[in-house]
């Protein structure tokens, strides 16, 4: 059995002994008193054990056994079922992905685990630690887990940012090579999947938040709302991470191109420059008898003082427009 653990909980209390799962029916607890049932990538016949136990509805255990599904929240007679997606930052820059679900019923909580590496063990050990909230029924551990999925997004940002503003640094002194812009090519199909994946998480939160839902305290929601805060403060920085990603090709083409206009500038400049001596030595150096002050006594030293004189004015003048 993948069962992570399992307790049942009284008036902020944990019970010493495990919960076995028998697949027969829970009768009704008393108040105050619920089963917290993690789970673990479990199978068709042991997600079955877990529904004739709790009375899960076939489709919502259908869709927990199902990694790929969209973040959502489902009603199913007394029980709630929300589906979160969890992220995290893989090697070669991937980011991946991982399922948990969630039945939530007046007596009892299940959270069904795919792809995550981030167990709720510490999770629940600090929840259990504090039997103030622990009593407070299973919408409250529904929120702390919620809350501990969102908070995994952060560090996945916060490195993918630092990635961002190395290459942003980079760009600035050097146009990118082919491989970096590969790489930030990828980076940007990464967050769009990134966006498309974990987008619908907002949805989930905001209805958690507002709708009249079951097993959810209307004294609970405030705490929705402060993941709802998180989920949209990590979507706001996952959108200005993909344009700062767009923006590094687009600054980086403008500076190659402002590189390029001043080297044109000084190379048409110098050959404005070198024209005046080689037009003045061809005309010359044409093999004629009778060119004018060609046995002139002072010509040579004519020729390169007009020479000298055109050159540096012209040299002066770009210099003075910054072509130099």
């Amino acid at each position: 059995m993948t069962v992570i653990a399992a307790r049942r909980y009284s008036n902020g209390t944990a019970h010493d002994e495990a919960l076995a799962l028998t697949g027969e029916c829970v009768p009704d607890l008393a108040p105050h008193t619920f089963d917290w049932i993690g789970l673990c990538e479990p199978d068709v016949a042991e997600m079955d054990l877990v529904r004739r136990q709790y009375g899960l509805h076939s489709l919502a255990v259908e869709d927990a056994l199902n990694p790929r599904q969209l973040p959502k929240v489902e009603v199913y007679g007394r029980t709630l079922f929300v589906v979160a997606r969890t992220a995290e930052l893989r090697e070669g820059e991937e980011i991946g992905y991982g399922q948990t679900a969630f039945f939530i019923g007046p007596h009892f909580l299940i959270t069904v685990r795919f792809g995550s590496t981030r167990p709720h063990l510490s999770l629940r050990a600090e929840i259990e630690a504090q039997g103030d909230r622990l009593s407070e029924g299973p919408d409250y551990i529904l929120h702390a887990v919620l809350d501990f999925i969102v908070d995994g997004y952060l560090p996945l940002l916060e490195r993918l940012e630092e990635i961002a503003q190395e290459m942003e640094e980079a760009a600035i002194d050097v146009f990118p090579e082919q491989s970096v812009i590969r790489r930030i090519f990828r980076l940007r199909r990464q967050l769009r999947r990134f966006e498309r994946v974990i987008g619908p998480m907002e949805e989930v939160c905001e209805r958690l938040v507002v709708a009249d839902l079951p097993c959810i305290d209307p004294t609970a929601r405030i705490w929705f709302r402060d993941v709802l805060d998180h989920v949209r403060r990590a979507m706001a920085r996952m959108r200005g991470l993909k344009e700062t990603l767009a923006a590094i090709v687009e600054t980086a083409s403008l500076l190659e191109q402002h590189r390029q206009g001043e080297m044109t500038r000084q190379l048409a400049a110098w050959a404005a420059i070198l024209a005046v001596p080689t037009a003045i030595a061809g005309i010359y150096g044409m093999n004629f008898e009778y060119l004018p002050e060609l046995k002139w006594h002072y010509g040579y030293f004519a020729v390169w003082g007009v020479i000298i004189t055109v050159c540096g004015g012209l040299w002066l003048r770009f210099r003075r427009i910054g072509w130099l």
